[in-house]
C-alpha cells in the first residue's frame, strides 16, 4: 500500500494547517538531530570500549601488551 501524489500532497498541507509554516523547519532539524544522536547512541554501543579492549588482553593496556611481546 504505498502512498500516492495526492495522499502526499494531503498529508504536507494538514502538516502545514496544524504545525504552521515557521515550525515546520524547526521540527525537520530536530527530526534531523535525534536521529544523528539515536546513531551516534547505537555505535557507542556496538562498538566495544577501551575498558572492554583491555579486559580482552588479560587487563593489559595495547601499550603494555606491545612492551612485554
Amino acid at each position: 500500500m504505498a502512498l500516492g501524489t495526492v495522499e502526499i500532497v494531503a498529508l504536507v498541507v494538514f502538516g502545514v494547517l496544524i504545525f504552521g509554516v515557521d515550525k515546520i523547519p524547526k521540527l525537520a532539524r530536530n527530526v534531523g538531530l535525534a536521529k544523528g544522536e539515536y546513531q551516534k547512541a547505537v555505535s557507542e554501543v556496538t562498538t566495544p570500549s577501551k575498558a572492554e579492549q583491555d579486559m580482552d588482553r588479560g587487563g593489559m593496556t595495547a601499550e603494555v601488551d606491545l612492551e612485554s611481546e
